[in-house]
């Protein structure tokens, strides 16, 4: 998901039995998205420590919000940058080379190499046109290597 839509996301957003997740992407489109095991855990466990007491009722409607910061308030895009970042540090990755967005680009083209329709991909990332998803779908050699001895017509007989 996009930044904005992760620091948009209330507590009410997330149904945990049909374990899926709601979200405002750009222009103000909502979409789902399908939540697996490993997501749903992590939000249980998030959830049991999330502060419920002196969560800031503001503007930016905090006491909804499902991250908050340590003022108790919806986590902005500079917190979210700044932690991403310190990760990757502490994972010793070149933050000057990372970043938020670029994590988003990664896991999208991972899935479209490990099978991921791109009609799939474009729905998942709330692309409006199939051209902005192409660009989540660079081909690296092997898999044309791949794909040229898979044809048919490459058959010796």
């Amino acid at each position: 998901m996009r930044l904005s839509e992760l620091i948009g996301i209330n507590v009410k957003d997330i149904n945990f039995e049909e374990k899926t997740l709601r979200v405002i992407g750009k222009g103000n489109k909502e979409r789902t998205i399908y939540l697996n095991d490993a997501c749903i855990d992590a939000l249980n466990c998030y959830i049991a420590v999330r502060p419920t007491e002196g969560v800031k009722h503001d503007s930016k409607n905090s006491e909804k919000a499902l991250f908050l910061s340590e003022r108790k308030e919806r986590i902005s895009n500079r917190t979210v940058q700044y932690i991403v970042k310190r990760e990757l540090a502490k994972a010793g990755l070149d933050v000057e080379k990372f970043s938020v967005h670029k994590l988003r680009h990664t896991a999208a083209t991972l899935m479209y190499q490990h099978g991921v329709d791109i009609r799939s991909l474009q729905e998942l990332l709330g692309h409006k046109s199939i051209s902005t998803t192409e660009i989540y779908t660079h081909v690296n050699n092997e898999q044309i290597r791949d794909a040229v001895n898979q044809n048919p017509l490459n058959q010796k007989d």
